[in-house]
């Protein structure tokens, strides 16, 4: 049913209900504060809480932090040995950080499709862009589902190229009864948006003793030991420098706000899936607006995204004409993802080498809408409110 201008005119003066906005509560604030006033306040022993913190919750063996999922990468590609004349397998549905990475290191992405209503690809869809240059494979967990990893670990090991998950969106999720993070290789992102944060930063996980040693290494200079290190274990004031590497340690600043929130992780996501059933529900058999479709193998999800498709035919709007009509109303959105392939730089200089119309069809239609732990069930109402109503005018 449409709103009534009242409605209309209530919905306009209300607060702007942003798509995402961080839970952050009087503990974070002084857990922040704490370390401002310690006298330490880069990578030190908050930073080092963090990674034991996350190896504990996750199960993995190495948990390195860095100042974002993105430096993870960068770090991991180059402990990898990813080069020039290399090719790196991904998906196309993924933010542009993991194709840039690729591209920044000298070597070539190679799109692979996704399923139309999970956004994840396959072991299958992998296996068929492999080739003989093919040194690296980077699937995407997506909106906070994992993906059917199995199949794809079976294959990994049986080409024997390494595998390492995308996993910006998941923390917190699980795969057949195991926590992501716990086995492999995986890069979570602590974005501000995302299930908890330390500002910007990311976490690589890995079970591989030497991949951990080489990552924590090429975050900090390639040195032997950081500052905290050389400051807290005896060693000697000034370490060597074993390889050159980068300047992606985390401070203490962010990865005390980490510790924080990752005591609340469980909290928050649970708080994720309340809000994310009550769309499932009030979203039922309204016209054009398509949720993703949940994974059938065993799974937990952690509810990053919500995310709709919006079929312009059913819906009689666009996906911009949408968005923007949203705004109009005082609801944000947001767009995950504009499929990488699709970028100028990346029409002009990595094609496809085959048709990716799962992606192509997605990327046009994808649409966010608000989900974080603070917000109400009657945000929920007020958003599916306005979505009744958008449709509802268009569709008249």
């Amino acid at each position: 049913m449409a709103l009534s201008r009242k409605d209309l005119e209530q919905a306009a003066s209300a607060p702007f209900l942003p798509f995402s906005r961080p839970s952050i509560t009087a503990q974070d604030i002084e857990a922040v504060n704490a370390v401002l006033t310690s006298g330490w306040i880069t990578t030190g022993p908050q930073c080092a809480e963090l990674e034991r913190a996350f190896a504990a919750y996750t199960g993995a063996r190495h948990a390195v932090a860095l100042t974002s999922a993105t430096a993870g990468l960068h770090v991991l590609l180059r402990a990898l040995r990813v080069g020039p004349g290399d090719e790196v397998v991904t998906p196309s549905m993924t933010w542009a950080s993991t194709p840039n990475m690729i591209v920044l290191a000298g070597a070539t992405p190679v799109w692979v499709d996704v399923d139309t209503d999970t956004l994840m690809t396959t072991a299958e869809r992998v296996e068929a862009a492999l080739t003989e240059k093919t040194k690296l494979i980077i699937p995407a967990h997506f909106a906070g589902a994992p993906l059917d990893l199995e199949p794809l670990r079976a294959l990994a090991s049986r080409r024997g190229i390494p595998l390492v998950e995308d996993s910006a969106h998941v923390a917190g999720a699980a795969y057949a009864g195991e926590k992501l993070g716990a086995r492999g290789t995986s890069i979570f992102s602590l974005h501000p948006i995302k299930n908890f944060t330390t500002g910007e930063g990311g976490i690589v996980c890995t079970d591989s003793d030497e991949l951990a040693a080489r990552v924590r290494r090429l975050r900090f200079h390639g040195l032997a030991a950081d500052t905290y290190q050389r400051e807290t274990q005896g060693r000697a004031p000034q370490a060597e420098v074993i390889e050159p590497g980068y300047k992606y340690n985390l401070p203490d600043m962010n990865a005390a706000l980490g510790v924080s929130q990752l005591a609340r992780l469980d909290e928050m996501n649970r708080k994720r899936t309340r809000l994310a059933e009550r769309y499932r529900e009030r979203l039922a058999g309204v016209p054009g607006v398509l949720p993703l479709a949940l994974p059938s193998y065993d799974h937990v999800h952690s509810w990053h995204l919500f995310i709709v498709r919006i079929d312009a035919r059913e819906a009689g709007l666009d996906r911009d004409a949408f968005m923007s009509e949203m705004k109009a109303r005082g609801i944000g959105t947001g767009l995950h993802f504009r499929a990488a392939h699709t970028h100028r730089y990346y029409v002009e200089n990595y094609p496809p080498r085959q048709p990716l119309p799962n992606t192509e069809w997605n990327s046009a239609r994808v649409c966010s809408l608000p989900l974080f732990p603070d917000m109400a069930a009657s945000d929920v109402d007020r958003v599916v409110a306005a979505i009744e109503d958008v449709v509802g005018s268009k569709r008249r």
